[in-house]
C-alpha cells in the first residue's frame, strides 16, 4: 500500500502561481512512476502531468510552458509548481502513484490522494 497525501492548494488570482506536494508513505517511493490529475465541477478527471521513475516527464497540452513536475525522491515527495495560472486551471488536484510506467489515463493508477483545492479568481 502507498499513502499519498497532497498539500499546498489555495485561492490565487490569475496569472499567479502555487506549488503543490504530494507525501508518500508505504512502499519504496522511488518504486512508482507518479502523476497529477485534476477535476473541475461538473468534469470527468483528467491527467496533468506525470513523472516516471528515471524523471522522464510528462504534461498535458493544456500546461505546457506553465507547469512543473519534479519529484525528490529522499523526501518521498513529488511536486507540482503552477505558474500563470488561469481560471479554467480551478479544480480539486490529485496526486496518484502507479508501478512501472507513465500513464495519462486515470484507472491505470494504483492509488490516489484525497486531494487539494485551486481555485484561480480572474
Amino acid at each position: 500500500q502507498v499513502q499519498l497525501v497532497e498539500s499546498g492548494g489555495g485561492m490565487v488570482q490569475a496569472g499567479g502561481s502555487l506549488r503543490l506536494s504530494c507525501a508518500a508513505s508505504g512502499r519504496t517511493f522511488s518504486d512508482y512512476a507518479m502523476g497529477w490529475f485534476r477535476q473541475a465541477p461538473g468534469k470527468e478527471r483528467e491527467f496533468v502531468a506525470g513523472i516516471a521513475r528515471n524523471n522522464r516527464v510528462y504534461y498535458a497540452d493544456s500546461v505546457k510552458g506553465r507547469i512543473t513536475i519534479s519529484r525528490d525522491n529522499a523526501k518521498n515527495t513529488v511536486y507540482l509548481q503552477m505558474n500563470s495560472l488561469k481560471p479554467e486551471d480551478t479544480a480539486v488536484y490529485y496526486c496518484a502513484a502507479r508501478t512501472l510506467l507513465v500513464s495519462y489515463s486515470v484507472p491505470d493508477y494504483d492509488y490516489w490522494g484525497q486531494g487539494t483545492q485551486v481555485t484561480v479568481s480572474s
